[in-house]
């Protein structure tokens, strides 16, 4: 399962080899000053928007890669029945948004909006 997580001035998505090899890539880094709002979504799928660009989906059980959408593209990595952590991201970062499943949801965007101030 993926992790998110503060790397010194950087969010980081870690990803788990599978993952990683769904979406060809084993980390995704955005500034931590680009952070606008962080939230937890208990419905995976609704913090899912536009079309898939890149990465693989399961429909109904999982999702990794980026998203293209009217507002740009997102990152998700992201599992049925796991709560989401969505960063919302100022432009002009790669994404828009990070969708994360993550066990301790709650924690993991506390510890975020901590470092964040958002």
């Amino acid at each position: 399962m993926a992790r998110l997580v503060v790397d010194g001035e950087d969010v980081v998505v870690r990803l788990a080899l599978r993952e990683g090899l769904s979406a060809r890539r084993r980390e995704v880094r955005v500034p931590l000053a680009d952070v606008r709002a962080v939230r937890v979504e208990g419905d995976w799928w609704r913090s899912l928007r536009g079309m898939p660009l890149g990465g693989r989906c399961r429909p109904g059980r999982w999702c990794v890669g980026e998203r293209l959408h009217p507002l740009g593209r997102d990152f998700v990595a992201v599992r049925a029945g796991v709560p989401v952590v969505v960063v919302d991201l100022w432009r002009p970062v790669p994404y828009t948004r990070l969708a994360v499943s993550v066990a301790d949801a709650e924690q993991a965007a506390e510890a975020l909006r901590r470092r964040s101030r958002r």
